[in-house]
């Protein structure tokens, strides 16, 4: 994007049509919670190089809400370094079932999204987060052919971590609010030693 202090232009958001978002995870020596899962990067996303970075998305608004971080990030214009470092030193991590960008998530395909749930079983294998918070049911039910999942703690866990379905953050999923997520991502939080019981 040209100037990420300003509203990109439609031209310029599809200009970064499939592009990549780099995996935020833990540096050296850092311990990984709680690594929440996106279903693929918008396209305000991959232009800001940011997770969740859409004005729109209730994603960082939810996290504030519900305590698992303690300050205010505004990622529309890109996360500062100072942003991503709070996140990993709190042991908070963020990836996506599919690494390219779309304006939209239903712009995937079925088998897209199974692929990238086995690139996202070899993150999570190499990264070892104690639990998995993945942020759309549909999207999750099409990666792993779990049609009978429900939001929430899965049973069957995730590469050795513990594993939940949660709420998309989207503001295309109009009937989720911030303070409805808030609840949904303190859950696994929780279960992640991020927040008090």
């Amino acid at each position: 994007m040209a100037d990420t202090r300003s509203t990109p232009t439609r031209a310029e958001l599809e200009s970064f049509r499939d592009a990549e978002v780099p995996d935020l995870l833990p540096e050296r020596g850092q311990v990984l919670r709680l690594l929440f899962v996106g279903i693929n990067p918008g396209l305000w996303t991959a232009a800001t190089q940011t997770h969740f970075a859409h004005p729109g998305n209730r994603f960082y608004p939810a996290l504030l809400r519900a305590g698992i971080i303690e300050r205010r990030i505004d990622p529309s214009a890109g996360m500062t370094d100072e942003d991503r470092s709070d996140l990993r030193a709190r042991g908070i991590g963020v990836t996506n079932i599919v690494r390219r960008a779309t304006a939209r998530a239903d712009e995937l395909t079925p088998a897209e999204l199974r692929e990238g749930g086995e690139r996202l079983r070899a993150t999570v294998r190499g990264a070892r987060p104690t639990v998995v918070a993945v942020a759309g049911i549909t999207a999750y039910r099409s990666a792993f052919g779990a049609r009978s999942a429900r939001v929430g703690e899965q049973a069957e866990g995730f590469e050795g971590a513990r594993l939940w379905v949660v709420p998309n953050p989207s503001g295309l999923n109009a009937h989720e609010t911030v303070q409805s997520l808030a609840p949904a991502y303190a859950e696994p939080a929780r279960a992640a030693g991020l927040l008090d019981d």
